[in-house]
């Protein structure tokens, strides 16, 4: 089984930072890519940050200045650090990890279950 844990979630108020981190772990034959998307109420996920495995990273152009996407490749595990926060920002943020379980697997997205980030005065 792989799991997917997110961490760092939690109310700041706007300006300013909160660092969020994800570990993928479990049966990982190989991983292929690691990113973090938010879903804010009434609205789509989206993409935040991500990339693949010593790969260039790809930012949505909300967060660029903003947020840092990093990687521990040996660990499976990522990190987004936000600054600069917005309430617009406000979302659960989610990790997702595209890997193989096993070499015959087919590769595969696998979800954590998100932390939420509030940013309210």
């Amino acid at each position: 089984q792989v799991q997917v844990v997110e961490s760092g979630g939690g109310l700041v108020q706007p300006g300013g930072s909160l660092r969020l981190s994800c570990e993928a772990s479990g049966s990982i034959f190989r991983l292929n890519a690691m990113g973090w998307y938010r879903q804010a109420p009434g609205k789509q996920r989206e993409l935040v940050a991500g990339g693949t495995t010593g790969g260039s990273i790809k930012y949505a152009d909300f967060v660029k200045g903003r947020f840092t996407f990093s990687r521990d490749n040996a660990k499976n595990t990522v990190y987004l650090q936000m600054n600069s926060l917005k309430p617009e920002d406000t979302a659960v943020y989610y990790c997702k990890a595209v890997l193989w379980a096993r070499p015959e697997d087919p590769m595969s997205a696998y979800w954590g279950k998100g932390t939420l980030v509030t940013v309210s005065s």
